[in-house]
């Protein structure tokens, strides 16, 4: 049955094959009873997916430079994870890196024909945050200050410590750690800090 669906396409356009695509995979995961997001990949046109703004992994030039080295000889081996916003536009919870390279060279976003497969996560804001901070954490990638500050932005969202420390995977002693980084941070925020430590030069007499 599915054989036939695909030659009655098979000389369509790219735009219509993906059509064709993503209802194929939809009605198969659908039909798999598995609630696994990993098994439900659709391709989507890569001017609809937005980063994030809270991501706090970041790459150095020479990882990121081997991301694209990697997507050109293997492929793009796993879809980038999103989540639908109000506007219907998607966010990047994990795939960053790989949403960002894959807009930013022409060979490789020519070989998607301007697509990106995603896998799609139902979730709100703070919780696409925590989910976000758990993947990066997962692969060990994950900054210290970045991840305080996400906390104060979960703490803005009247999240407990408690809560925090659940989702994230993180003991009362790491939560509060964290957010005395942060704290220190934005007691000298705008400030600059004072040079009197800096030691003067000894003026000697000749």
């Amino acid at each position: 049955m599915i054989t036939n669906i695909l030659l009655e396409y098979e000389k369509s356009s790219f735009d219509e094959k993906v059509k064709v695509f993503n209802s194929i995979t939809q009605q198969l995961y659908e039909f798999l009873g598995v609630n696994h997001p990993a098994l439900n990949v659709q391709l989507v046109p890569i001017d609809t997916v937005d980063a994030n703004d809270y991501n706090p992994n970041k790459v150095a030039p020479p990882e990121e430079k081997l991301l694209k080295l990697s997507i050109k000889k293997d492929g793009l081996t796993m879809p980038v994870v999103a989540c639908k916003k109000d506007d219907n536009r998607l966010e990047v919870v994990d795939g960053f890196h790989r949403t960002k390279t894959v807009k930013n060279d022409k060979q490789i976003l020519n070989s998607l024909n301007g697509y990106l497969p995603v896998s799609f996560l139902n979730k709100q804001i703070e919780d696409r945050i925590t989910s976000t901070v758990r993947h990066n954490l997962a692969r060990g990638t994950h900054q210290v200050e970045l991840s305080a500050n996400l906390i104060v932005l979960l703490r803005k969202h009247n999240w407990t410590n408690a809560r925090i420390g659940l989702e994230l995977g993180m003991d009362a002693d790491e939560v509060l750690r964290l957010k005395q980084i942060t704290g220190l941070a934005e007691a000298f925020a705008d400030k600059e800090f004072s040079k009197s430590w800096e030691v003067e030069p000894v003026k000697t007499e000749l």
